[in-house]
Formats: structure tokens, C-alpha cells, sequence
């Protein structure tokens, strides 16, 4: 039950550190991503503890929180929030269908989750003994996933491996990537697998019900009898091989799974998180890398590969799902086709207990750091919490604890650390509880060598005098509203409700526990109730026994090394080195062919016969017709002479009984040099306290009345009309706060908004400080591990001053600012106070406001009144001067850098290039998000992916603006990248596709239109909609003209490329070495100007 939340909403930062992805999936872009967003803050009451980036960019984020409750509910928030409708009617479930007996199933039990409107049977399969969890719920986006327990016994990373090898072929399905021809021609929601310490999960999601069946099928068969067993090819293109074009060329290792966890290895945060993790459990599966530690994966061999698909991928070691409202005994009628050629085959697959030691110790491990960083070192306190099964009540309590301790900026652990100016920012994530035992870490990062020895003392003392002092009873009623909105809600974000269903099941039935259990809240929750009424101190015996008296305490130091990249190079080239010298001509030859083979399979076309086995939609599955959005706009008068007026948006949605608000003030008078300030502006609203309210009495206003606030800022440029590609001068602004709360309590969130809008205290020299350093903190951990969006961030900032403005707030760009603001918060803080000051009187005023309503037509009838008393008590207009819309479009984006190599420590590279495909004034059509796609899924993961082993390789098209980018993953290479760029315009230009291959294409495409969004999704995309005005027309249109996507535009497209390739300019985020060799070689591209930026 406290593992459900964990898989709600929008991350969790233990969930984010346990899981590899299999495959980088980019998300869908739809035409309303000409609106950036950037400046974005966390909802504040469902703030995330800082744990480790997440490496899972298929997942995201998975959120994070626990079920919460306490004395206090009764009488305050709760009580209102308790009339959200969270159970489906029973007539809707009956419509639905019932559980029964199925002849190749014994029916375990059946059981209501009425939490969730689901209705849960437990299934064994009689001949294999396969479990299978079986959900109806109404539910139209459907979700199936198979999970294997997958304990390693070392860090060669083979269950990682594995889990993207099985998904290239199968033995009803033999193409070379099956996974990669359901993402091109596929209504799926969720496709994608990722590896655990101790799982591997095949989750696929879709609407439509053919697709879902079809994915089912192309899934179980791969992971059932996969190619990869019989194929070392395989392993080599995914795992790891030897490559050598030619024999007196250097030897290299290749492969996807290499390279990915090279870049992971490359992030500090990473690396302390995985040390952690080996030494809290030095003696069970936990203590190795599932995903592969990149100097032990090449002993890897082809007979463990095998051996271990043997041993774990049988159905008696699986766990089948099913969710949503498909017919539920075609579901195990489906399934029953692929288990019953297997018998029972029972293997100990268990996960051991890791018992506790009896006293805490210390560890030091290196990191790599730039110059600027030498000093900068890490400190993390980490508890394994229990060795053997704690209770459903000790576990919602120690989720509350958890929350209490970290889960906002003002809770108490977080503050001690923040405020006590040893280091830059939080570190090490806080409750992790999605494996078989608990462990807790916290510390900090920036720290000085001299304070490093402080750190664990102050964790130890929080803790202590918590104890003594109690928990503030506000802090706990903040918390308990925090969590219960959360887990009435049931807010996935972007990823299927059903996943979330289906990984909280995992947390609990992996490990031979009722599945069931794990997806309820509301009786463990009245028990936890009952024991805070009777006045017990459940959290603070919570420390005193899982901390305080824990000796199984590890202290964490991390200490850079400035000269660890290159050495680990350099070990690298060693090691090849000298089993180059050991090997025979012969040897030498036979790696050389090797080599070529597996070169030659990758460039291979599937044959037609094997790619028509797959099962395919066709065109005529798909809609034709846009679904819309509701909305209505009303136009308010101007609140003052020669203003704006202010308009309501509202979206009549079903969303029990929530409101969801946007209140975005017109941002368009700001000037360029005022942008790089917003981040911080906006960060004050929700950091800094009011001018009646401390930060702590804030975040506890928010959690105890609302579902959270959070800030973000929009930049788009305008859309003409007609699918026109907009000026580059063109800018719309707006900063909005963002948030929700039951309609009940519609009063209280535009009190707290107008509250921080107007009130934040911005004289805070003290925390604005805290601020800036974990902003900075923020960005050196971000840049290496997600360097291709901040390679697109700067690509883009070239071609439009709305990009521009994007990155100087949000991209690299905005670290270097971010360090100036630093020092004058430090040195010069009059100065910066006065400017935060002048901003927010040009941004903060009714002038131009645009609030966005999302509810029921009840809630929404009784929220407009109350955004109406929110324009009234702002003030009216601004300054004559103020008003002047001359600012943002005059960002000199023309004059930005060109082409240019960022160096960062890691060892991978991410590669971008791009430019103007269209220009301002010209025509986009529909079909050239079906082309970007093919390229996305096609020729770009064929060629950066699979024969380059990047890990990803994508590019994004923006029509509004006309922008087309490429971009890499975790890439081995830079000229080779840069050189597949170039070859996509003849690739497209020489295409040769059949009906039914452009076919697929366009119904990927159409997918991509038509993603499943949550109520509060649908209502901010219809404003950004509104605001970039983007018509309903404009959208049929650009549906009709995709559904009429022919091959003459894919070569029309391929000649805009060929245009593009001598004028589009590259933005490279790696290693220094790399961008030094790539500037030295004789290549075709441009010369990159180098520069060190961490």
C-alpha cells in the first residue's frame, strides 16, 4: 500500500534510482510543444525528496510519497477532501464484466479495491503456476505486463542485457527489432521494459483494443523465445563485443548496454548511489549492478546470457497483469496460448534477507569532476531499516516519516541540512521501499573536505532532538492532506493508471505477498488513524528504532578526482590493449569478421515475409476526427485604462470533484536582461516565505489546504494561421502558478496564490542564497546525464527569440547566470534585491492575467466566482513604462555560438545538430511529424542506436517554429554520429516504401495525436492551445494532411534535409577527449568551439 503512491504522478526518486530502462522511448510531441515550458517547480506539497537523476528515460518519473494520515484529518482538510468520488459506481462495474472460473486457472480469490473503483482476481495457472493479477476497472487505456524475478549473482549486468536483447526477434515474430516496428506503426500508450535489482518488468499499454492484443502478443512471445538465445549477435549488439574494422587498428568494446552504463557511471549521484547500495547489502543480489558495472560487463558470456534466460524467464517464475475494461476471460484465454506449452518448472528464485550489522562504518569512493568542481565533495548517511517483513501500519508510518523528514524543502531534516551551509544541496533520496528491505539515505553535496566529518553528526542530531521534541502537529496535517489528496487523485501523469497498478502490486507480490494488499490504503490508513488519536508517538519511536538505534549505518564519502575520467580512459585502452597483444593474426582476423558480420546483419532489411507476420491497425482502425478539448473563454473588462483585459478559460471535465487552476500573468513587457531572474523570482513565491508567514507555516498553508502549488513559465511563438511557420521574433509569455485543490477549497488556493504573487518575501538573503547553490547543484548533475535536451536547448536558441529566452533561463546558459546571481546574492545583495523587486511589480498584476479553470461544471460553477475576487484583489495595471511590449523579441538569438563542444566528465557523448527546415512565412505540412517520426524509429535507431550503440538516437520537429534537431544518447561516437545525421536526407530522398510500410507510419503518427491525458493535462494543453492560438481547424488540418501523408513527401522532406545539412549548426555535450579528437581528425563538419563547462 505505501509502494502504490510510489508509482503515482510525476516521480519517484527511489523508484528513478532502481530501474534501468531497456529502451529510450522519446515521448510523443505533439503540436503543442511549440510551447516551451521551462522554470518549472515541483508541486510544493508533494515536493520529492533529491535522490540520485533518474537513467530511465522510458519511465520518467515515478512519484513519490506515502499514505498518510493522522488525528487531524477529521477535522480539518481531509474532511472535505473525503467526498472526492475515487470508487467507480457499482452499475459501471457490473457493466463491466465479472471475474470467473477459467478451465486452465484456479480462481485464488476475488477481491473489490474500491479505493480505485477496481475489482481484483487472483489467478494460478494449473498446468505452469503462473500468477496472474487481473484488474477490471473502467478504464479505457488497457495495460498488461509480465515480470520476471531476475536476482544476479554478479555486475555483469545480464538480467539488464537481456531485457533488451529478447525484444529483438522471436520465434513467431523473427524480425531483427520487433519492439522497434510496434513503435512505429502502433497506437500504444506505454511500450517500453526496465530492469530492476531484483525484476524485470514487459509492461504495454493502448486504447484500442486490436493494438492491446497485438502488443500482448508480440510481448509474450518475445520474452518467452526470444532470438537472442540462439543468436550471439544479439549480445553482442546489445550487451557488449570487440570491434575492429581493420587489424592494426585499436581495439574497442560496443555495445548499447556498454555505453549506457558508462554514462551512468559517468554521474556522481549514481555512483554514491550504487556504493550504497553494495554496501548496505554486502551479502544478497543487492549488493551487485544489475544493470552491468561497464569495466565487469565484457565477461559477460554468450552460455551466462543463455543460462540465465533458462533459469528466470519461465512462466512459474513470472507475475502476469492485466488492467483496464477488456473482456477478462479473453485476457487469460490469450495468455493461456502461450503458457501451455510449458510445464511447472519451480526454480529458487527468492530474494535472501540481508541481515543488520551491529555497528555503522564508512566507505570512500572517487568520482570524476571538472577543475571548477575539485572541491566539491559528497557526504550521505544510509540505514537499512528492517530485516524482516515490517507490518501495513509500520509501513504507512514510515512513509509519513519519510514525508515529515524530506518531503518539502521546510520539512525538518531537509531545512537542518539546507541551513547549515556545509554543502549545495540534498543528496541521497530518503525512503527507498520498492524492494524486498527498506534503506533510508540522506546528505549533501558541494561539500568542503574540512566539513565533510559535520554532516553525519547533523543528520544524527535532527534526529535526536525530533525525538525529544516531537513532530509540529501542522507539519504532520500538512503531510497527511499532502499524501491522502495524493492518493485520491490517482494522477499518473502521462503514464498509464494501470502501470502504477501494476508496479505498487509488484512491491508486494514479488516477493510471495498478496498483490492486493499492496493497492489498499483505507483500512491500514483508519488503524494508523487510531493509534495518532490515542496520542502515540508513532514516529518518533519510528526513528528511535529504525535509525537511532540501527547500527546498520553507512557513511558515504565521495571525493572528486579531477584526473579520474582520463585514468579510466586510459584503464580502458590498457585493458584493450593488451588482449589486442595476446591475440594471434588469426584472432585478429577472426574480430575483424566478427566485426563486419555483425555490421552487415544490422544494415539488413527484414524481409517482407517476417515483417507481415507482425499483426498490424490499419488506416481505416484510425479516427479521423480531432477529439477536442472543451472550453470556453470569457473576456473580463480591463481592470484600468489602457490595459489588457483578463480572460477566464474554463474546461468542463469530469475530475471528482478537483480543481485544477492556472493563473498565468502576462510576462510579454519583461526586457532580456530581466529573464535570467525568473527562475529565481518564481522560485520565491514557493521558497521564501510571505510577508505573514514563515516558509515552514507556508508549505504547511499548501500542504493542509491544497494539492500543491508550482510554478512554470511559457514561451511559445504565436501560430499563424494555416500551419504557417511563425516570425522568429515573435513571443508570447506568460509565468504561471499552477495549482489544485478539492472545490471546497477553491477560497484557499487563490488566497495562497494571490499570497505568494504579491506577498513571497524576496528579502531572504539567507535562503535565496540556499537557493541559487542548489540551483547550480541542480544543473551540474542534470548536464551530464541528460546533456541531449540541453543540446537541443541551445540548438533551438539559435533560430527564435522564444527559444532563446528558453535557454537563457532554463539551459546551459542559465548555469552561468544562476553562478552570477550567486555572487551577487553574496557580494552585492542590495542590488539583486531591487531587481527582484522591479520584476515582480512588471510581471504581478491583473493586466493581461489569463486564469485556466479545469473541474466539473459544479466545481467550475462555484471556482469562477472566486478567480473573478482574485483579478479584483491584484493590482490593476501596470506602469505606462511597464506596459511597453518591446522585451523578448528583441533577444539576440542570431548571436548566439554556432557550432560548439561543451565538455563535461563523462564518457559518452550527447550529440546534437540542427536548424531552420522551414522558414517564417512557409507551409508545414501534417505529414512531416509522420516523416521526423520514421526517422525517429527508423533510420535514426538503426543507425546511431543499433550499429552506432548509443543508446538513443532521435530528432524532434517543431512546426511552429520550423526547427529540426537531431540528437544522441549516451553516445559512443561524434563524428560517426554526426556523419548518420547527414545521411538521413538520402536516405529519405532513395526511400523506397510500400503501402503498407507508410501505412504504419502514419498510424504511429496518429498515436502520437492522440495520447490519453489526465483531466489536469487536458486542461493546460487546451491553454497553451489557446494561447499560441492554434485553432480547432488548424488541428483537423494538420490530422487531414497527415492521414494523407504519401511517399513523394517523405522525399520532399529528405531534399529539406539535404538543404539543411551545410547550414545547420551542432551543439555537443561529452567528454573533453572526444571533442578534441572529433576538432583534430579530418572529417566534413564544422570545427567546434571548445569550452569546459562544469
Amino acid at each position: 500500500q505505501v509502494s502504490i503512491l510510489r508509482h503515482i504522478g510525476s516521480g519517484t526518486a527511489s523508484a528513478r534510482r532502481l530501474m534501468t530502462s531497456g529502451r529510450v522511448v522519446t515521448p510523443a510531441h505533439r503540436a503543442v510543444l511549440a510551447m516551451i515550458v521551462v522554470a518549472s517547480h515541483a508541486w510544493r506539497a508533494v515536493a520529492l525528496a533529491r535522490g540520485p537523476l533518474a537513467h530511465s528515460s522510458a519511465m520518467g518519473s515515478l512519484a513519490r510519497g506515502s499514505l498518510l494520515s493522522s488525528s487531524r484529518v477529521a477535522s480539518t482538510a481531509a474532511a472535505s477532501i473525503a467526498r472526492m468520488a475515487t470508487v467507480a459506481p457499482a452499475s459501471t462495474k457490473a457493466a463491466l464484466g465479472e471475474h470467473e472460473d477459467h478451465p486452465k486457472y484456479d480462481l485464488l480469490k476475488v477481491e473489490s479495491v474500491d479505493e480505485y473503483g477496481a475489482l481484483c482476481a487472483l489467478y494460478r495457472h494449473k498446468k505452469t503456476g503462473a500468477e496472474v493479477l487481473s484488474v477490471i476497472a473502467d478504464e479505457p487505456n488497457k495495460v498488461f505486463g509480465i515480470v520476471f524475478r531476475t536476482p544476479p549473482s554478479d555486475s555483469t549486468g545480464v538480467p539488464h542485457i537481456l531485457e533488451h536483447s529478447v525484444l529483438c526477434g522471436s520465434r513467431k515474430f523473427p524480425t531483427k527489432d520487433p519492439f522497434v516496428e510496434l513503435l512505429k506503426g502502433s497506437l500504444q500508450t506505454f511500450l517500453n521494459a526496465f530492469t530492476y535489482p531484483d525484476r524485470t518488468c514487459y509492461p504495454v499499454a493502448s486504447q484500442n483494443l486490436k493494438d492491446f492484443y497485438n502488443l500482448i502478443n508480440v510481448y509474450l512471445d518475445a520474452v518467452l523465445h526470444p532470438r537472442a538465445i540462439d543468436d550471439p549477435l544479439v549480445l553482442q549488439q546489445e550487451g557488449w563485443h570487440l570491434e575492429l574494422d581493420d587489424k592494426d587498428q585499436p581495439l574497442t568494446y560496443k555495445g548499447v548496454v556498454y555505453n549506457e552504463m558508462k554514462g551512468v557511471y559517468s554521474s556522481p549521484d549514481a555512483l554514491m548511489m550504487r556504493r550504497t547500495q553494495q554496501e548496505l547489502f554486502p551479502d544478497n543480489t543487492y549488493g551487485v549492478d544489475s544493470g552491468g558495472t561497464p569495466s565487469v560487463i565484457p565477461e559477460l558470456t554468450f552460455e551466462k546470457f543463455r543460462d540465465f534466460h533458462s533459469s528466470f524467464y519461465h512462466p512459474t517464475n513470472s507475475r502476469v497483469f492485466f488492467y483496464g475494461d477488456d473482456p477478462p476471460q479473453a485476457r487469460l484465454d490469450l495468455l493461456d496460448e502461450y503458457l501451455s506449452e510449458f510445464e511447472a518448472n519451480p526454480k529458487d528464485s527468492q530474494i535472501k534477507w540481508q541481515q543488520r550489522r551491529s555497528e555503522p562504518w564508512s566507505v570512500t569512493e572517487e568520482f570524476p569532476a571538472s577543475e571548477e568542481a575539485k572541491d566539491k565533495h559528497m557526504v550521505a548517511v544510509n540505514w537499512l531499516l528492517n530485516d524482516e517483513p515490517l507490518s501495513l501500519r509500520e509501513s504507512l508510518a514510515l512513509g509519513i516519516l519519510d514525508h515529515l523528514l524530506l518531503g518539502t524543502s521546510a520539512s525538518c531534516l531537509a531545512k537542518a541540512l539546507t541551513e547549515s551551509n556545509l554543502g549545495d544541496d540534498l543528496v541521497g533520496g530518503g525512503l527507498s521501499d520498492e524492494l524486498l528491505q527498506n534503506t533510508f539515505g540522506i546528505g549533501l553535496k558541494g561539500v568542503a573536505k574540512e566539513d565533510m566529518a559535520k554532516v553525519e553528526p547533523l543528520v544524527l542530531d535532527v534526529l535526536k532532538k525530533t525525538v525529544e521534541d516531537g513532530f509540529d502537529k501542522d507539519a504532520i496535517t500538512a503531510s497527511i492532506n499532502t499524501v491522502e489528496f495524493s492518493l485520491r487523485e490517482f494522477n499518473t501523469g502521462g503514464f498509464p493508471r494501470g502501470l502504477s497498478f501494476m508496479l505498487g502490486s509488484m512491491s508486494e507480490w514479488l516477493y510471495d505477498r498478496d498483490p492486493v494488499s499492496g493497492l489498499r490504503f483505507e483500512k491500514p490508513l483508519a488503524e494508523l488513524k487510531a493509534q495518532l488519536e490515542n496520542g502515540e508517538p508513532v514516529f518518533e519511536n519510528l526513528i528511535t528504532k529504525l535509525f537511532l538505534e540501527n547500527g546498520h549505518r553507512v557513511r558515504v564519502e565521495m571525493v572528486p578526482n579531477t584526473a579520474l575520467e582520463a585514468a579510466q580512459l586510459k584503464a580502458e585502452e590498457d585493458r584493450l590493449a593488451a588482449i589486442k597483444a595476446e591475440m594471434t593474426e588469426e584472432q585478429l582476423e577472426q574480430v575483424v569478421k566478427a566485426t563486419q558480420t555483425l555490421k552487415e546483419r544490422q544494415a539488413a532489411q527484414d524481409s517482407p515475409e517476417d515483417v507481415a507476420k507482425l499483426p498490424r491497425l490499419a488506416l481505416g482502425d484510425m479516427e479521423p476526427k480531432t477529439k477536442e478539448i472543451p472550453i470556453q473563454v470569457d473576456t473580463r473588462q480591463p481592470t484600468a485604462p489602457g490595459s489588457k483585459p483578463p480572460t477566464v478559460l474554463t474546461h468542463a471535465i469530469p475530475t471528482s470533484g478537483i480543481l485544477y487552476a492556472d493563473v498565468c500573468f502576462d510576462a510579454s513587457a519583461l526586457s532580456v536582461d530581466e529573464a535570467p531572474l525568473l527562475p529565481l523570482l518564481t522560485s520565491c513565491m514557493l521558497e521564501t516565505g510571505t510577508q505573514t508567514k514563515d516558509r515552514v507555516a507556508l508549505s504547511q498553508e499548501i500542504g493542509t489546504h491544497t494539492g500543491g502549488l508550482r510554478t512554470a513559465t511559457l514561451l511559445a511563438q504565436p501560430a499563424p494561421e494555416g500551419g504557417l511557420v511563425a516570425s522568429p521574433d515573435s513571443v508570447l509569455s506568460y509565468v504561471c502558478l499552477r495549482g489544485k485543490a478539492v472545490g471546497e477549497k477553491a477560497d484557499r488556493l487563490f488566497d495562497l496564490v494571490r499570497e505568494v504573487s504579491t506577498e513571497a518575501n524576496l528579502d531572504d538573503q539567507r535562503r535565496i542564497v540556499e537557493m541559487l547553490k542548489e540551483s547550480v547543484a541542480g544543473f551540474r548533475a542534470q548536464i551530464p546525464a541528460a546533456g541531449h535536451t540541453y543540446a537541443d536547448s541551445r540548438i533551438r536558441a539559435r533560430y527564435s527569440a522564444a527559444a532563446y529566452i528558453a535557454e537563457i533561463t532554463g539551459g546551459v546558459s542559465a548555469l552561468e547566470s544562476t553562478k552570477q546571481l550567486l555572487k551577487e546574492a553574496e557580494e552585492d545583495w542590495p542590488s539583486l534585491n531591487a531587481k527582484l523587486r522591479a520584476l515582480r511589480a512588471k510581471l504581478v498584476a491583473a493586466d493581461g492575467i489569463v486564469i485556466n479553470l479545469t473541474g466539473d461544471e459544479s466545481t467550475l460553477a462555484a471556482a469562477v466566482p472566486v478567480a473573478d475576487q482574485l483579478i479584483a484583489s491584484l493590482p490593476a495595471a501596470r506602469s505606462i513604462e511597464d506596459r511597453k511590449v518591446v522585451a523578448w523579441s528583441k533577444a539576440p538569438y542570431a548571436d548566439a555560438a554556432t557550432n560548439e563542444g561543451l565538455a563535461v566528465p563523462t564518457q559518452v557523448n550527447y550529440v546534437g545538430k540542427g536548424g531552420q527546415l522551414y522558414q517564417p512565412g512557409e507551409k508545414v505540412p501534417g505529414s512531416a511529424s509522420v516523416v521526423s517520426r520514421y526517422l525517429r524509429t527508423g533510420y535514426l535507431w538503426d543507425t546511431v542506436r543499433v550499429m552506432g550503440g548509443a543508446y538513443g538516437g532521435f530528432c524532434r520537429f517543431v512546426p511552429q517554429s520550423g526547427v529540426f534537431s537531431y540528437l544522441s544518447y549516451r553516445d559512443p561516437n561524434l563524428v560517426g554520429t554526426l556523419d548518420n545525421y547527414d545521411g538521413a536526407a538520402d536516405h529519405l530522398r532513395n526511400l523506397d516504401m510500400g503501402p503498407d510500410e507508410l501505412a504504419q507510419s502514419i498510424i504511429g503518427a496518429v498515436g502520437d495525436l492522440d495520447r490519453p491525458m489526465q483531466p489536469d493535462a487536458k486542461g493546460f494543453t487546451s491553454l497553451q492551445q489557446y494561447l499560441s492560438g492554434e485553432t480547432a481547424g488548424d488541428r483537423q488540418a494538420q490530422r487531414d494532411e497527415l492521414l494523407a501523408t504519401t511517399l513523394k513527401d517523405f522525399h520532399e522532406f529528405g531534399e529539406r534535409l539535404s538543404d539543411l545539412n551545410d547550414k545547420a549548426t551542432v551543439t555537443v555535450i561529452g567528454s573533453k577527449a572526444a571533442i578534441e579528437k572529433a576538432n583534430a581528425g579530418e572529417s566534413a563538419h564544422p570545427t567546434m568551439t571548445p569550452v569546459d563547462l562544469l
